[in-house]
């Protein structure tokens, strides 16, 4: 299944699906899927400057996009940390890429998580959600054998949905594997 099916499976399956969950007057109304953003936090960065170049490369293959280091904003002495000193690195999906890294996160990735239950539904009151990975060797373009630190990263899907509960229904029609309710 490719990401032009995922695409087109939001026009012809969960726009009518959400149109008739939640009364919209026209198609244009329901939420859709703005744009994911991956981001890793390094502070370790400070002392190794090698785990930027690296991180850049593992998020690059994993998205097929190129990720760019996040830079401080100020200095905080305690933390060895200096204005402009690349400190995390992060990058934002769209359009066809983002879909195909969603089919990839639901269908390959998350499965490949050990003791795998679901994830938390908890979004962040606009209709956004965030999803918190502890390793980065879940997705099969990273080779283990390469991998000189376990990294963590967050992944926010940005949805054009007014609340928690729209966001929620249409982040769930796209399959994201939410944990089940008690």
């Amino acid at each position: 299944m490719s990401s032009t099916t995922l695409s087109k499976d939001y026009k012809e399956r969960i726009v009518p699906e959400l149109t008739k969950k939640f009364g919209y007057e026209t198609p244009m109304r329901v939420p859709k899927l703005e744009k994911i953003v991956i981001n890793q936090g390094l502070g370790a960065a400070t002392q190794d400057k090698k785990l930027i170049e690296t991180s850049v490369n593992e998020l690059t293959a994993i998205t097929g996009q190129k990720a760019v280091p996040t830079l401080s904003r100020k200095d905080i002495s305690n933390f060895k940390l200096r204005k402009k000193m690349p400190i995390g690195v992060r990058v934002t999906l769209r359009r066809e890429k983002m879909y195909e890294f969603l089919e990839r996160l639901v269908r390959v990735a998350l499965p490949r998580i050990r003791d795998f239950k679901g994830i938390n539904a908890k979004l962040d009151g606009r209709g956004n959600y965030t999803l918190g990975i502890t390793e980065q060797i879940i997705f099969p373009e990273i080779n283990i054998d390469n991998v000189p630190k376990l990294q963590g990263m967050n992944i926010t899907f940005v949805t054009s949905a007014p609340n928690d509960e729209e966001g929620f229904a249409l982040l769930k029609e796209f399959g994201l594997p939410f944990k089940k309710e008690k």
